[in-house]
């Protein structure tokens, strides 16, 4: 197995990492501004009201996203074995 190779195989991997993460961290992100904006026009500044509203949101991501996560995350997995052979020479 060449640099060359390598190289190319943990680039792909932190690509799929990073494709399989984004949804599950914009909605994060998006649900704790909207709760910062909603704390800042109410004058509440309860720091554990972010927690709930991220949790629940990213789990609802999750269930619907989830079977696409774990497709993508197969089929690269699936990829490297299927070409084992031409790894190890």
């Amino acid at each position: 197995m060449t640099a060359d190779q390598v190289t190319q195989i943990m680039g792909e991997a932190l690509y799929l990492i990073v494709v399989v993460s984004a949804p599950l961290l914009l909605v994060s992100l998006l649900v704790g501004l909207v709760v910062s904006v909603f704390q800042t026009v109410t004058s509440i500044h309860e720091q554990t009201l972010t927690f709930v509203p991220k949790i629940v949101s990213v789990f609802l991501t999750l269930m619907l996203l989830g079977n696409w996560m774990i497709t993508k995350l197969t089929d690269y997995i699936t990829l490297l074995w299927a070409d084992f052979t031409k790894y190890i020479k």
